[in-house]
């Protein structure tokens, strides 16, 4: 009996979206539910449970168990009630001798061929077929098998054929084959909850059993992706955490937020006193709708790796050792630093980078502090090298700097354009709801120089692969939409009402150019003609047409040209304002988008207003006390720019490691030394910590109140589920080190610094602790206009008013191939690491992906003598690393790929500091490089290695 939680209810069988509304008759109890739902949900709606092994309510019926039988008064026979709809008027019986004496000789055979060592079993407690054996009022068994899958040898000490051992592969779960009663909803779950159809039943009859892949693979080195989708859907231990096993059943759970991507799962964190059993995915969060991937599920370990520092530290000068202090030391050390930087320097010389790892409430902090106590505006995230041109370009057409819809518009959406971006890999939960809306026949677009997942894999294959050649996005985009304009597939009454016409005019007449049509860019996109104008027909046709983006459009040279020809395309075709439709950045982190809104970058406060309204800096001065400067202050780019030259000296770097995720690393860790002060606040000592002098160690989302902003705007709460390990949560750190400098704050809790966000921010300022935690989550804008939140932006018009059209001329990047580097070199993510491994090279992650790889083609590879496995070097203007190499048709001739994951690759210190003409947003994207044969390690990372050993030095407590 589930006691020691209360679960979630599971109501057997998806909820029906019919409209209709039918009345039957449950054990006497009138219910009325929508048509087409199934009579065990029916019944469960009326509070009467049906007992069930294979039904589960995350995935379609299959009626196999036999034992949520039923009698309908009139009808022959005892059906099964998880496939059996409801009709009107219709009598149903749940629980009749008839129906006893079958659910009981049911449950006879199952447990028959079922080890009963249940009081050792990983699921006692917390096991289906236990809870259904008592439901039926089983209490013996007349069955005795003679053979069975659960003994391992027979009385005689023979072996059983028919038994096999666990597979323990998988780092994060076990496969138990003899307590699995095939019941398939594993195998269901993978297929249409993840959509990666790894399981399948092998065998008939009695031999049937389930099987990861094919005959020989395990679940490791089967297609399985780890997302838990299996191990949630078990009935019994057959699939079971190996937390789980080791720590015991949990005693209550804390429903948080996922702290990896911008998808913002919602889960329920199990917990056994104040240790962590497992995080399962929350049924009810609404952006991931119960499911979850690999890290969010599983990749938590790092919270209580060995690596993790609890005490703060500080040294004078960055070639010594660290030193362990107490707070206040280290607080004081770093506050008088601070302050000696700005009278020497001027108050200008010091700035804050926020991060996109912490919360709203954190972020706002953090910002709050460069602006209130340093009396500056140099203020900057981690958006500036991923979203920035996110924020710019749809704040031009649009009006406003986010996606336009919510993750279930996915659901409604017939023809889906992904561009730069692999969900499949960076947002998986996302992929794997838009992988289930193509097995139902939508149709995907990808444009993108690699053959990504999303082209092409289990069950889906795209419609139009746009393999472009990297930097070619604009006049990719910019094709498109001159086959729209010039076949006149364009919704013109939408223009009409929408948009400004004089500017669509003016830009249809720039965009039927013959120079952008696909037959002219084709020389320098490699994208066929031909193929790109059946894409154009194919988006601009759809009912609803949705646009998917992520960093392979935003950082570029032209990265904000991108965007606004994105927002074009929408608007070209009428696509925005109703489900299905939309334009939609897949944010890399989990609360990127909220540190935008949170007033992190330089120009804007909270809710993107430019610091130089001086009725917006009015509302913080008179709530602050303070007079803020109308001057926008120094992005990152032009923080360490100025650090060369010896102008800015001081820095304070919550949550996020600059030297290893901004481009060109020579430049970054040279500014990095030229400061006086470097303040890293983080959980681990990161490669930016080599080059500080104050280390203040971090909390963890585990350890925290808060709240996260997703992609589409959602503000979730993060709750916290256990004590910091370092003694405070961050934004009592930032709290700490602010006072120390004089300002006097006296926040208590987080939901007071959220009290303040609503009171100045006009799209947050319905939002409270309180709502929210009766809402369950809001999507901003969430105010007196739309109390309720806003999952659809621009419905009836946009925020700016008229949409805007803009030019948007194609200009070749910088950043050039010749004979010295002829390939071009592009970057992104892999599923199991994220962002700078930071966290999940700390968890078992690594068994799938334990270094940075490249790819490259074999055409490539045949030139240069590379083979398969091979250590390279990969060499550009800024610098050179060496990483193994990958043999793959994935990419083209002439386009290598790699992650920039793990810190021994480095991969940044090959990229440039060319960037987006209007944000500074590296051009990550495109860089020209050669790749010759290695053996080893290059002489910068022997260098750096060293560096970064001695840089990690800390002195024994007693010295």
């Amino acid at each position: 009996m589930k006691d020691f939680i209360i679960p979630d209810a599971d109501y057997g069988t998806p909820a029906s979206k019919s409209k209709e509304m039918v009345t039957l008759t449950v054990d006497g109890f009138a219910v009325t539910v929508p048509a087409g739902t199934s009579i065990m949900r029916a019944a469960k709606e009326a509070g009467i449970s049906v007992p069930k092994l294979c039904a589960t309510d995350s995935v379609d019926a299959f009626g196999s168990c036999r034992l949520c039988l039923v009698e309908i008064e009139g009808r022959a026979g005892t059906p099964a009630s998880c496939t059996t709809p409801v009709a009107p008027g219709i009598v149903v019986h749940t629980q009749t001798s008839k129906l006893k004496t079958l659910r009981k000789g049911v449950m006879e055979l199952y447990i028959s061929d079922h080890p009963l060592d249940c009081l050792t079993c990983a699921a006692n407690g917390d096991c289906e077929l236990q809870d259904m054996a008592g439901a039926v009022g089983l209490r013996d068994v007349r069955y005795e098998a003679k053979e069975t899958h659960f003994r391992a040898a027979d009385t005689s000490g023979e072996a059983n054929l028919q038994w096999l051992p666990k597979d323990d592969s998988n780092p994060y779960f076990s496969y138990d084959p003899s307590k699995c009663i095939v019941c398939s909803r594993c195998v269901r779950a993978c297929e249409e909850v993840q959509g990666t159809f790894a399981l399948t039943i092998e065998g008939r009859g009695w031999d049937s059993r389930v099987s990861p892949g094919m005959s020989g693979d395990d679940f490791l080195s089967s297609d399985c992706v780890s997302c838990g989708a299996c191990v949630q859907a078990c009935p019994t231990a057959t699939l079971s955490e190996k937390s789980l096993i080791e720590i015991g059943t949990p005693s209550h759970s804390v429903i948080t937020t996922c702290a990896y991507c911008g998808v913002g799962c919602s889960f329920k964190a199990e917990m056994r006193g104040d240790e962590l059993v497992r995080m399962v995915p929350y049924k009810h969060g609404k952006a991931n709708r119960g499911h979850s991937c690999v890290k969010g599920r599983f990749a938590y370990g790092y919270a209580s790796h060995k690596d993790r520092i609890l005490k703060p530290m500080i040294r004078e000068t960055i070639s010594e050792p660290w030193r362990e202090v107490t707070w206040e030391v280290a607080l004081s050390f770093a506050a008088d630093r601070l302050k000696a930087t700005q009278v020497k320097y001027g108050k200008e010389s010091v700035g804050v980078i926020t991060s996109s790892r912490c919360t709203n409430e954190e972020t706002y902090l953090v910002q709050k502090l460069t602006r209130a106590v340093f009396m500056n505006n140099n203020t900057d995230t981690c958006a500036r090298v991923c979203h920035s041109p996110t924020g710019y370009g749809l704040g031009q057409t649009f009006g406003t700097s986010a996606g336009t819809q919510d993750f279930d518009s996915v659901e409604e959406t017939d023809v889906a354009l992904i561009i730069g971006a692999n969900p499949a890999s960076a947002h998986p939960v996302f992929a794997s709801r838009l992988k289930k809306r193509l097995r139902q026949g939508a149709k995907l677009i990808v444009v993108d120089p690699r053959r990504t997942e999303m082209v092409q894999s289990n069950h889906i294959m795209a419609e139009h692969h746009l393999a472009l050649r990297p930097g070619t996005n604009v006049a990719v985009v910019t094709a498109l939409a001159h086959v729209i304009v010039t076949e006149g597939l364009m919704d013109e009454e939408f223009i009409r009402t929408r948009c400004d016409w004089d500017e669509f005019q003016d830009y249809a007449e720039f965009v039927s150019d013959p120079r952008h049509s696909p037959e002219a860019t084709a020389d320098y996109t490699g994208v066929p003609a031909a193929e790109l104008r059946k894409a154009a027909r194919l988006y601009a046709g759809a009912r609803n047409g949705s646009i998917y983006y992520g960093l392979g459009v935003t950082e570029h040279s032209q990265g904000s040209t991108t965007v606004i020809g994105i927002a074009n395309l929408a608007m070209l075709t009428g696509n925005i304002g109703r489900p299905g439709v939309g334009v939609n950045p897949l944010r890399g982190q989990n609360n990127v988008q909220g540190s935008c809104d949170m007033g992190s970058f330089p120009h804007e406060l909270p809710g993107y207003r430019h610091v130089k309204n001086a009725d917006v800096r009015a509302i913080y001065e008179n709530l602050w006390g303070v007079e803020i400067s109308s001057e926008p202050g120094l992005r990152i780019p032009n923080m360490l720019d100025a650090a060369v030259e010896g102008t800015f000296k001081g820095l304070y770097c919550q949550g996020e490691d600059i030297l290893q995720s901004d481009p060109d690393t020579h430049h970054v860790a040279a500014g990095l030394a030229a400061m006086d002060i470097v303040i890293v606040h983080d959980l681990f000592l990161n490669e930016t910590a080599n080059y500080a002098h104050v280390f203040l160690p971090g909390s963890t989302f585990l350890e925290k109140d808060g709240t996260f902003t997703n992609a589409e705007r959602r503000i979730n709460r993060v709750r916290k589920v256990m004590a910091p390990k370092n003694g405070f949560a961050d934004c009592e750190i930032t709290q700490m080190l602010a006072n120390a400098m004089g300002a006097g704050w006296t926040y208590t809790h987080p939901s007071q610094i959220m009290d303040e966000i609503a009171a100045t921010t006009p799209s947050f300022a319905k939002v409270s602790y309180e709502y929210l935690e009766e809402m369950g989550s809001v999507q901003w804008p969430c105010n007196d206009a739309a109390p309720e939140g806003t999952p659809l932006v621009h419905v009836n018009g946009f925020v700016r008013g008229k949409g805007k059209f803009i030019r948007t001329e194609y200009v070749a990047t910088d950043e050039k191939t010749g004979p010295r580097f002829p390939l071009l070199l592009t970057t992104g993510r892999i599923l199991s690491q994220y962002n700078v491994g930071a966290q999940t090279r700390r968890t078992e992650n690594n068994v799938w992906h334990d270094q940075d790889i490249l790819e490259i083609h074999p055409h490539d590879a045949e030139l240069r003598g590379v083979k398969d496995g091979d250590f390279v070097r990969l060499a550009s203007r800024a610098g050179e690393t060496t990483l193994r190499a990958e043999i793959t048709d994935r990419v083209s001739p002439g386009v290598v790929y790699t992650t920039f994951h793990h810190p021994t690759t480095q991969a940044n210190v090959v990229t440039t500091d060319f960037s987006d003409w209007a944000t500074n947003c590296p051009e990550y994207k495109v860089t020209a490089v050669q790749v010759s044969p290695s053996n080893g390690p290059s002489e910068w990372q022997v260098e750096y290695d060293a560096q970064a050993a001695a840089a990690r030095r800390i002195l024994p407590a007693a010295e």
